[in-house]
């Protein structure tokens, strides 16, 4: 596995099952492509594909190897990003922010203000309602940790979904550089 996986690396997801692709369908926006990944997550340590250790927000905020979480069997599929304009200082905060929420419960009410919000054509009424450092989702957890040393996704950091950050990485190829291509982990 000759990838070498950075901290401040995002990895995004797409999975296959059925709340996976409930949060592509209210995570996309009206008039707007389908929605390619339904979760994301940051590198907090160095390593391999095997090796690299991720937080991310699953049933609770997690720190694990992507490896362990996506590798073989899982047929989830696999994207990773890197950020060109970010300092070592800048990277070194964006890791202790988001390992500041390890441990925390997953934010299952901001699955369902996103669902309620989506029902009422992607107005941002309900997310707001909610705190999303008491009980967090992943894209919170990516969008608060950039938002640490000023960087955001072009949208709120409580607004924030997989395919918000998704878009705005593949808009931004002068900001982001393609690491590992959306699929299964291990595949070369």
């Amino acid at each position: 596995m000759g990838i070498l996986l950075e901290p401040g690396d995002i990895f995004l997801t797409r999975g296959c099952s059925f709340i996976s692709k409930a949060i592509r369908c209210i995570t996309r926006s009206i008039g707007e492509k389908r929605t390619k990944v339904n979760h994301v997550g940051i590198v907090v340590q160095r390593g391999d594909i095997k090796t690299a250790i991720g937080v991310e927000a699953l049933s609770k905020v997690m720190r694990h190897t992507l490896w362990f979480q996506y590798g073989p069997p899982k047929k989830d599929l696999v994207a990773v990003y890197r950020a060109t304009n970010l300092t070592a200082e800048q990277i070194k905060d964006i890791i202790a922010e988001a390992e500041k929420h390890v441990g925390k419960k997953y934010g299952y009410c901001m699955i369902v203000a996103h669902l309620l919000d989506w029902l009422f054509l992607g107005v941002y009424f309900f997310r707001r309602m909610i705190p999303g450092n008491k009980y967090p989702i992943c894209s919170w957890v990516v969008a608060d940790a950039f938002a640490k040393v000023g960087k955001d996704f072009a949208v709120e950091v409580g607004m924030a979904t997989p395919d918000d950050i998704w878009d705005f990485i593949e808009k931004n190829s002068d900001k982001y550089k393609e690491i590992y291509s959306l699929k299964l982990l291990g595949q070369e």
